[in-house]
């Protein structure tokens, strides 16, 4: 481990003075929790006797909790439906302390919603409702004016990419354009591997968006990622390929993988104690690397940061954040 404490705590003062953008697809996450007692007589399948619910940013939007949770300010540009959904989700935002200048309401659209049945602390299924984005040169215009607006007043830039239609070209084009020009670091979560990325500062593919990045079939890790000759490859062809100052791979039980045109392949390994739920891992690996890549972390420093807050954040159930205290007492718990 690289990182101690007292980094993280300067680190964290950092913070609090940087202000992200997140740009991508809004969802909104739907929680419906109970019990199970018996089998449904209509069908082999459980019933549950729901005992709460509760609504969450998702997608792009959970990107920008994370980085709130975490002690920076964040706006989020993104499109959402006029419907009730679209309210919630706004409202839950707000209520976040996340700017939404930034998003565009679109009358004819519907707000992509993911509910989840979670029954004894086990995800029993999802239901998605959202339909494809059908965007015209003037809504993507309004939408990019926007977005260059919270450009200006931000210290860092996250391309949150769930491949549902917000992040085409033209929007990515101008983002990357406007932070080159400004020095500002640019992450991008991806998922359309066809994207010109110049100018791009950080990506964090998992290690099948990896493979898939590349077109190569995904092969069977190896114990040890510094070991396995096919995600080194992959990972060096994606430096290529993107060319982003620094390349994060996540490995899911066996941690990171850290890339850089001038940094020999890093291996973080995971520092979660358990795991309930990676639902919104992701999200929080990328607002909390790119928190402190602008705060003046290194990219191995970053790495940790993000490798420590997904490590709290898959020990809880749902879409979850990682607060300063939990990310100390992490650290904490590994010196």
């Amino acid at each position: 481990m690289s990182i101690t404490s007292a980094r993280v705590k300067d680190l964290l003062q950092q913070f609090q003075r940087q202000r992200i953008l997140v740009v991508g697809d809004l969802m909104l996450d739907r929680y419906l929790y109970g019990a199970v007692s018996r089998i449904s007589p209509e069908a082999p399948v459980p019933v549950i006797h729901v005992q709460h619910e509760k609504a969450m940013p998702g997608g792009a939007s959970n990107v920008a909790v994370n980085i709130r949770a975490l002690g920076g300010q964040t706006a989020l540009g993104g499109l959402l439906g006029r419907d009730a959904a679209g309210r919630e989700l706004r409202e839950v935002l707000i209520r976040n302390g996340v700017s939404t200048e930034a998003i565009l309401d679109q009358p004819d659209a519907r707000t992509i919603v993911k509910e989840r049945i979670i029954a004894e602390r086990q995800q029993v299924c999802r239901v998605d409702w959202e339909e494809p984005l059908r965007l015209d040169a003037p809504t993507l215009d309004g939408f990019s004016k926007r977005v260059a607006v919270e450009l200006k007043k931000s210290t860092g830039v996250i391309l949150a990419d769930y491949g549902k239609g917000v992040l085409q070209q033209g929007v990515v084009d101008g983002v990357l354009a406007a932070a080159r020009a400004a020095g500002l670091p640019v992450g991008l979560d991806p998922k359309n591997f066809a994207l010109q990325l110049a100018g791009l500062t950080l990506a964090t593919p998992n290690r099948k968006e990896a493979f898939a990045a590349v077109s190569r079939p995904e092969t069977t890790p190896a114990a040890e990622p510094l070991h396995d000759r096919a995600l080194l490859e992959v990972g060096q062809a994606l430096l290529q390929k993107w060319q982003p100052r620094m390349l994060l791979i996540t490995l899911g039980a066996q941690g990171m993988l850290l890339f850089g045109a001038a940094l020999a392949p890093h291996h973080v390994p995971t520092r979660a104690r358990e795991v309930f739920d990676v639902s919104g891992a992701g999200d929080t690996v990328i607002a909390a690397c790119v928190l402190a890549l602008a705060a003046g972390a290194t990219p191995v420093e970053a790495a940790e940061v993000a490798n420590f807050a997904a490590g709290v954040v898959v020990g809880k159930l749902g879409t979850a954040t990682c607060n300063p205290a939990e990310l100390l007492a992490a650290v904490a718990g590994h010196e």
